[in-house]
């Protein structure tokens, strides 16, 4: 596995070592000791979730807040996503920055997205099935988000916006300045 950083602290790409042959190809898609070896994270994932979306869907930017916030470690099974992850760390030298990520199942690249940060992604492809884990239990107390077009924020989704299907929720999700940041 080889591990890349990103401009924000904390937030890796991970590209896994894939072994292919006519028969198909094979790759470890997650091991704890290399993995923490590596990023020098030390939480344990905990729960792994899925979802299946079609073309231009957009999920996010989520994250949870307090005791409950969660780091992810997330992957596309099947299709194309663009992956963003937002610096939400007030003390951070890049609060508020973002970096952007094609996931994919041909380049089987994923990204580590720690606690503190808001997450969202949106569909490239036809479909796409989407995968990753979690290292703290979701807790709808703590649930927040900013809203996918924000002016600051400024993120190129790499679609035309009315391209995108966002969820009536995600669509009145407040601005990154109003936003619950701790």
């Amino acid at each position: 596995m080889k591990v890349l950083e990103t401009k924000l602290k904390d937030c890796y790409i991970i590209e896994p070592r894939v072994f292919e042959d006519k028969r198909g190809y094979f790759f470890e898609s997650f091991n704890t000791k290399q993995f923490q070896e590596l990023t020098h994270f030390k939480n344990t994932f905990i729960q792994d979730n899925e979802s299946f979306s079609t073309k231009g869907v957009l999920r996010g930017l989520h994250y949870q807040t307090g005791e409950h916030a969660q780091s992810k470690l997330v992957r596309v099974i099947k299709g194309k996503v663009l992956d963003v992850a937002v610096d939400l760390r007030k003390n951070s030298k890049t609060f508020g920055e973002y970096v952007s990520v094609e996931l994919s199942e041909d380049n089987k690249k994923q990204l580590l997205v720690p606690r503190g940060f808001a997450h969202g992604f949106v569909v490239l492809s036809d479909t796409a099935i989407f995968s990753y884990k979690c290292d703290n239990y979701y807790n709808k107390a703590s649930e927040a988000g900013i809203i996918f077009n924000d002016k600051d924020l400024n993120i190129d989704w790499q679609l035309p916006q009315e391209e995108l299907l966002v969820s009536d929720k995600d669509s009145i999700l407040p601005a990154f300045k109003n936003a619950v940041i701790e």
